[in-house]
């Protein structure tokens, strides 16, 4: 009796959680934009060293990219609690769609031309020589807005 409860109950939970199915794009919408998110734990006492380093290397080349059209957006998120877990820092690049991520000649040899040879060496240095010390790349997701009607 026991065991034929349990299976009874067993049942109606799976049944219920089978009829609570979504249907995209009549439950809810995905966004075409792609969003690449990084999540950096950056070292105790090095944030402002980071920030610093980022703004030559990461937000300059995002500015071009940006002004050239190849990403809609950027953005650095930074925790209040920044020993408070995985990662404290968020670095975020929003894509049109998932076309613009993959690799593309003409849309590469347009950046190099804006951003420039020794600009690009340059900048890969620094991050070389500087980053390990400074911080720990934790993830990379690529991530799509979901809209629930």
């Amino acid at each position: 009796m026991y065991m034929k409860s349990l299976l009874a109950a067993f049942a109606i939970v799976f049944a219920s959680s089978a009829a609570a199915d979504l249907t995209p794009w009549e439950d809810y919408e995905v966004s075409d934009a792609v969003w690449s998110v990084s999540t950096i734990k950056v070292h105790p006492n090095m944030d402002d060293a980071y920030l610093e380093g980022i703004k030559k290397t990461w937000v300059a080349s995002n500015e071009v990219a940006k002004k050239l059209g190849q990403i809609e957006d950027y953005a650095i998120y930074r925790s209040d609690l920044p020993q408070s877990g995985d990662f404290n820092l968020l670095l975020v690049v929003k894509f049109a769609n998932t076309a613009d991520l993959a690799p593309n000649k003409a849309r590469y040899e347009t950046f190099m031309k804006e951003w420039g040879e020794a600009q690009a060496q340059e900048t890969s240095d620094y991050a070389q020589q500087n980053y390990p010390a400074m911080r720990e790349i934790t993830g990379q997701y690529y991530l799509r807005k979901i809209e629930i009607k």
